[in-house]
C-alpha cells in the first residue's frame, strides 16, 4: 500500500480540481439567488478559475523546477484548499471571483507536478500503470 501513496494523492488532488469545475456548475442557480450575482457575474465564477490555471500552468511548471515538485504541489494543495474555503465564506460575487482566481493559482501549481511526481516516484512497468491510472 505505501507503494501507490504518490499515486492516490496525486489522483485524489486531480480529482478535486476537477471536481470543482462540476459542483460549481451544479451549484450556480443557488450562487445567482443567495449572491444575487447577475448572469456576467456567474460566467466569470466559473471562467476566471480555467483561465487562470490555463494561464498560469507553464510558469507553475518552471517555478516547480526550482523549487521541486512535491513542495509545489504541497502549497499549490494548500492554497487551492484555503481558495475554497474562502470561496465559501464568499459573501458577493466580487470576492467568490476573486477566491475562484486564487483557487486557479492553486490547481496550476498542482497539475504542472503530477506528472513529474509519478515518474520520480515509479520506474519500469509501476510507472506505466500509474501513468495509466
Amino acid at each position: 500500500m505505501r507503494k501507490w501513496r504518490p499515486l492516490i494523492a496525486v489522483c485524489l488532488g486531480t480529482f478535486m480540481l476537477l471536481l470543482d469545475v462540476t459542483v460549481v456548475i451544479v451549484a450556480l442557480p443557488d450562487m445567482a439567488s443567495g449572491l444575487a450575482a447577475s448572469l456576467t457575474e456567474l460566467q466569470w465564477v466559473i471562467d476566471i478559475y480555467a483561465l487562470v490555471l490555463a494561464a498560469l500552468l507553464l510558469g507553475a511548471g518552471a517555478a516547480a523546477d526550482v523549487v521541486g515538485p512535491r513542495r509545489m504541489h504541497v502549497a499549490g494543495t494548500a492554497l487551492f484548499a484555503l481558495a475554497s474555503l474562502g470561496c465559501g465564506l464568499a459573501s458577493g460575487p466580487a470576492s467568490l471571483i476573486a477566491m475562484r482566481g486564487v483557487q486557479g493559482l492553486g490547481a496550476a501549481a498542482m497539475f504542472a507536478t503530477t506528472l513529474s511526481l509519478l515518474a520520480a516516484a515509479y520506474e519500469g512497468r509501476d510507472r506505466s500503470f500509474a501513468l495509466g491510472i
